[in-house]
């Protein structure tokens, strides 16, 4: 049942991306360029995202189960730590220098395009380099590196 609800929720943020289509980097870029010709569809888009998946999450938080009666654990609402931080920062650059994330590049990976093969490239590379740091880099030097590459 977990593949299936996955399969779903993959399949509904492809039909998203495409119908908004978030996936063209241009018109992410666009809503990134505010000093000047400045498109809020990706703003409006957020905004039906979270109008969507806010029901799922109100019915997780308050019992604990999603909608099959499976046991959900939510990650913690309110750490923020260096590492936090730091991922932000660089998704943030990534995506403000290529007007591309990383769901949008698997569906832009389909047409073959150089930028998408580059970017992808890039996030693939940011995973190795991750888990070839020395844990106390990530972690800092009193953290606990059992934590590096599980989910928070």
């Amino acid at each position: 049942m977990a593949f299936l609800t996955a399969l779903l929720a993959g399949v509904l943020f492809g039909l998203g991306l495409l119908l908004s289509r978030m996936c063209d980097p241009q018109r992410v870029l666009a809503f990134l360029d505010i000093a000047g010709r400045w498109n809020p569809a990706l703003a409006l888009t957020m905004a039906g995202a979270i109008l969507v998946a806010a029901p799922a999450f109100l019915h997780v938080r308050r019992r604990g189960i999603d909608l099959f009666g499976q046991h959900v654990e939510l990650a913690a609402r309110f750490k923020i730590d260096r590492r936090l931080i730091g991922g932000s920062a660089i998704f943030g650059i990534g995506w403000g220098l290529s007007g591309i994330c990383p769901g949008p590049a698997l569906l832009l990976l389909t047409g073959g395009s150089i930028q998408s093969i580059v970017f992808f490239g890039g996030v693939v590379a940011g995973f190795f380099v991750l888990h070839l740091l020395p844990r106390r880099l990530i972690d800092g030097a009193s953290g606990d590196a059992r934590s590096v590459g599980k989910p928070m």
